[in-house]
């Protein structure tokens, strides 16, 4: 049996990426779900590499911070004066001086970078037996990347940064993507003789090409299948531009696995998302984090759904909710905010302009309208009546609230926790519960109305209150009877 070939992932993260004008580094900026380095980094997985090293630089302990939790395996390595990207490399390979085979370096700012395109530059470098191979693309406008430059048998010369390009150079429009394998020997070799002379005074890994060229290594391009997966960001606008592409990338594909995205510009879907066939995304919507949608399930429009399960033949429209797990066939809103520990049975209804939280209901139970449900446990069949409170909270503590099977709860009502309302009981509307209300009961709390007569007339005369009143007195009096008003 073969032995799997050695490989080592090197990712450049140390820039502070001073055009985004951010407090936060650049590879941590969001986008659909993950960082920039983030995307990179699952980009890089099928590589298959015995370690995964970041060169961390500007603010490296909050780039640590999200390695730790996002790629705990991966090792931060950090470069303290950022003197180029030769350099960065030389110092990610000094913590791993027993690496073998190839070794793939990436730039941290390339979230369209494909699993697919990583792996195979890497089959076509080791299967070409070179030294380097570079990742390349044909762009429209090359302005401010490096050029990649081949001699008269279209093999690989060297690579030109910008800065450093003739006129002649700079017209050449196939460009450096910043995505590199190297043989692991010689790579070590050419670092130790890269030189500052060029015009920022930095070691570039990019003159290991000429290097090893020059030395008869095989060097080669791996031209992408799309140019697209070679876009870096240097700021808030590509950044934006960036995640439009990828929004259009990730709803064309659940689109053709048998999704229904009625407007797919106005539907943003984060990466770590999972939809099943027949779901329908209606426009406005948003599905983020780890959001599940079974089949069948209808969402938006104008919804935004973070961390929440939805459940097959769910109807969620007009709806924010965070940390849900709505159930099947269950329906919510419009206007419903669930927020984290609400859990939804089947069929299961919260209706326009309900807000809950920490709160369970059971099979077919409904809050139709209106209400705030928070800690609070609702069993099946259960009605809960328009702008009832679950009063959960005392200035100190939060108190807990039980609604049994089949029980109903009238419009208006406060229940005052911690209290229980069980199975088969009814709750009159209006009522303000802080008392268990027994099965089969009617709880109620309602002061007897009292009608204070006359009482417009004297005290709001002249309004038209006073005037309706009057208008309608009179109608009531029998034909040819006067009434007191006249």
């Amino acid at each position: 049996m073969s032995q799997a070939p050695r490989r080592t992932v090197v990712v450049l993260a140390a820039g502070e990426g001073k055009r985004m004008k951010s407090a936060t580094p650049k590879v941590l900026h969001p986008l659909l779900g993950r960082t920039l380095v983030g995307h990179v980094l699952a980009a890089a997985e099928p590589a298959g590499a015995e370690q995964v090293i970041v060169v961390v630089g500007h603010k490296a302990d909050q780039v640590k911070a999200h390695l730790a939790e996002v790629a705990p395996s991966a090792v931060p390595v950090l470069q303290a004066e950022q003197n180029g990207t030769g350099h960065a490399v030389r110092i990610a390979l000094e913590a791993v001086p027993d690496a073998g085979g190839t070794v793939v370096v990436l730039n941290g700012d390339v979230p369209l970078l494909r699993p697919e395109t990583v792996s195979s530059l890497i089959e076509a470098h080791e299967a070409g037996g070179r030294g380097a191979t570079v990742l390349a693309a044909e762009v429209p406008d090359p302005t401010g990347l490096g050029r990649i430059v081949r001699d008269a048998a279209g093999n690989l010369e060297r690579i030109v940064e910008e800065r450093d390009a003739s006129p002649q150079v700079r017209a050449i429009r196939e460009i450096n993507a910043g995505i590199y394998a190297f043989d692991v020997s010689s790579l070590r070799e050419a670092l130790s003789k890269l030189s500052t002379d060029n015009d920022q005074g930095e070691e570039y890994l990019t003159d290991v090409f000429g290097l090893l060229a020059s030395a008869g290594d095989p060097v080669g391009v791996f031209v992408a299948p799309d140019a697209q997966e070679t876009l870096g960001c240097n700021d808030r606008a590509e950044l934006a531009k960036l995640r439009a592409l990828l929004r259009d990338r990730v709803n064309e594909a659940w689109m053709r696995s048998g999704v229904s995205i009625l407007d797919p510009a106005t539907t943003w879907i984060d990466v770590t998302v999972t939809i099943e066939r027949d779901a329908e995304i209606d426009q406005n919507s948003q599905l983020l984090g780890d959001t599940t949608v079974a089949a069948g399930a209808i969402v938006g429009p104008d919804t935004t759904l973070i961390d929440t399960t939805v459940g097959a033949g769910a109807v969620v429209l007009r709806t924010h909710s965070i940390g849900a797990r709505i159930g099947d066939e269950a329906t919510v809103g419009p206007f419903s905010f669930l927020r984290p520990g609400t859990k939804l049975g089947r069929k299961a209804k919260v209706g326009g302009f309900v807000e809950t939280k920490n709160a369970e209901l059971g099979d077919g139970a409904k809050v139709p309208h209106l209400s705030y449900v928070g800690d609070a446990t609702i069993g099946a069949k259960s009605n809960i009546g328009a702008g009832t409170i679950f009063a959960n909270y005392d200035g100190v503590n939060k108190n807990h609230t039980t609604v049994g099977e089949a029980a109903f709860v009238g419009s208006d009502t406060v229940l005052i926790a911690p209290v229980e309302i069980e199975p088969g009981a009814y709750v009159a509307a209006g009522s303000a519960i802080q008392k268990t209300v027994p099965a089969g009961s009617l709880g109620v709390t309602r002061a007897p109305q009292r009608n204070v007569e006359g009482w417009v007339a004297r005290r709001r005369a002249g309004t038209v209150s006073a005037e309706a009143a009057e208008r309608f007195e009179a109608a009531k009096a029998p034909e040819g009877e006067i009434s007191e008003a006249e």
